[in-house]
């Protein structure tokens, strides 16, 4: 399994319109090899929210299929030169290879 994970720092308010967007059907919901999309958000701090999504795939070689796809390199072709919502602070993308699942009793 191939997880890939983007932590977005918004300002203070504005995390539900990141869970928006990611809660909104699009191309990537039909892509074979794709697992689920989680999204998960952080209120913790006082200055600002965090908004946790987490991509998880059958394989490395789905993902890279959907990287190189048409629909997702012309994705990024009509995003060109936008600027990002104002509200947004940072955003950090990583991926990772699954090694070990261990399910507790609550996952049985």
């Amino acid at each position: 399994m191939f997880i890939q994970t983007r932590s977005i720092v918004v300002q203070k308010g504005f995390a539900d319109q990141v869970v928006e967007r990611f809660s909104k059907e699009g191309l990537l919901d039909q892509r074979e090899g794709l697992i689920d999309i989680n999204v998960m958000v952080n209120r913790i701090s006082k200055e600002n929210e965090e908004v946790l999504v987490m991509i998880r795939w059958a394989s490395l070689e789905d993902w890279k299929n959907w990287e190189k796809s048409p629909e997702h390199i012309q994705g990024h072709k009509d995003k060109k030169g936008q600027p990002k919502p104002e509200y947004m602070i940072s955003m950090n993308v990583n991926s990772y290879e699954l090694k070990k699942t261990k399910i507790g009793p609550a996952g049985k």
